[in-house]
């Protein structure tokens, strides 16, 4: 008798995290496995950031429970980014500090949405929002971006995608797993879609926000009279390279922040009071390190780029922000038992020793992602291993 719930039974491991585990296990078993599956800079966290929670552990004031929602002195300074960076006014009580982005994805959806609530998902897509919509009983309804629109779907897809169920829409600029970067036009074209709907909420994830190849970073909230529909999600995982300690935030309407605070006071309580001081010492310190991380993540792109390019089947796009590509694929299916993404992947890993991850976790099952969070020594080999064991398919 299977006494798990069908939640648990319907829900998918994590493609990303899966095919991570995978590569340790070759790892771990002697093989030289280079790992490209991971969305997790290769830097460490800026030494002055790492002082600020050292400095937190000495003052000796932090060891207690911290507010459910965050400290008052990181959600003012997360107020002020918005304003000062991002033209959006939300007040530190519309700010909610989580144990990642994640949690802060979580916390929305199980707060909005009712069973058969429609959720409109940019495709392709992170992988975790559409289980997190399924884990809170709503339904996916996905609009897709081809690669040679740079994987962005557009406003009349979105037109065309909104029922009388759909209670939230959402995407990520810069994107992952594509790279790809909304420009202030295509915002304002789904702005002006989204105006005759006032009832749904559009979910804007900026977690990239800091690594944007192509200028100014957009945030959808900006849009006139969209920030009080939008929830403007965010962290400091990627660009100060804090995956490890889980701080991810939200803006929101007051209603809506309220509710994610009243989901996560059950769940987790607060994040972790000495990771909020790290993550403060980041927004009320200089931003130097992330500009230099930034960098070289740019110019490994083009050295990336350079050489996937050159191997034959191998559709690639030059992505604009991000650390990502996401070439398509689809020209060695049915060649030496490949018949998809993930057994590309797999030969990949077994023939070449590099880790990749199937698109088809992230809604696009003709292509892979490449995470070019590594040394550019290490990039430049697994490139090569990947057309040599491609080769041997033609």
């Amino acid at each position: 008798m299977d006494l798990l719930s069908k939640r648990i039974n319907g829900m998918v491991e994590s493609s990303t995290l899966a095919m991570a585990a995978k590569a340790r296990e070759m790892k771990q078993k002697g093989f030289d496995v280079i790992s490209l599956s991971l969305g997790e800079p290769d830097f460490n966290t800026p030494i002055h950031i790492q002082e600020g929670a050292k400095q937190a552990i000495d003052d000796g004031k932090y060891f207690s429970y911290a507010p459910v929602n965050g400290y008052l002195d990181l959600r003012k300074a997360i107020s002020e980014k918005f304003k000062t960076e991002n033209n959006l006014n939300y007040s530190p009580d519309q700010i909610v500090v989580s144990n990642g982005a994640k949690q802060a994805l979580a916390n929305l959806f199980l707060a909005l949405l009712d069973p058969g609530d429609e959720v409109i998902i940019y495709t392709p897509y992170w992988v975790s929002y559409s289980a997190l919509v399924e884990l809170a009983e709503g339904e996916c309804t996905f609009i897709k971006g081809d690669i040679k629109d740079d994987f962005k779907a557009d406003a009349a897809q979105l037109r065309e995608a909104i029922s009388n169920k759909t209670k939230a829409v959402i995407f990520s600029s810069p994107c992952n797993p594509t790279g790809s970067v909304f420009t202030k036009d295509d915002f304002k074209a789904m702005a002006e879609v989204l105006s005759v709907y006032p009832e749904i909420i559009v979910i804007a994830d900026e977690i990239y926000e800091l690594i944007n190849f192509v200028g100014a970073h957009v945030s959808f909230g900006s849009l006139p009279g969209m920030q009080e529909r939008t929830v403007t999600v965010n962290g400091f995982a990627k660009g100060f390279a804090m995956t490890g300690w889980r701080v991810g935030y939200i803006g929101a309407p007051l209603w809506l922040a309220k509710a994610a605070s009243k989901i996560q006071g059950q769940l987790t309580s607060a994040n972790c009071s000495i990771a909020q001081r790290a993550a403060f010492t980041a927004l009320t310190s200089s931003k130097e390190a992330s500009k230099v991380m930034a960098n070289a993540y740019y110019q490994r792109r083009q050295v990336v780029y350079e050489l996937l390019k050159k191997i034959p089947g191998v559709e690639v796009n030059m992505p604009q922000g991000a650390f990502y590509f996401f070439p398509n694929v689809s020209s060695y299916f049915g060649k030496q038992g490949i018949h998809d993404a993930t057994d590309f992947c797999i030969y990949l890993l077994e023939e070449a020793n590099v880790s990749l991850v199937s698109g088809e976790g992230f809604g696009e099952p003709d292509c892979v992602r490449l995470s070019y969070a590594a040394s550019e020594e290490n990039l430049k080999m697994a490139v090569a291993r990947i057309s040599k064991a491609l080769e041997k398919l033609i």
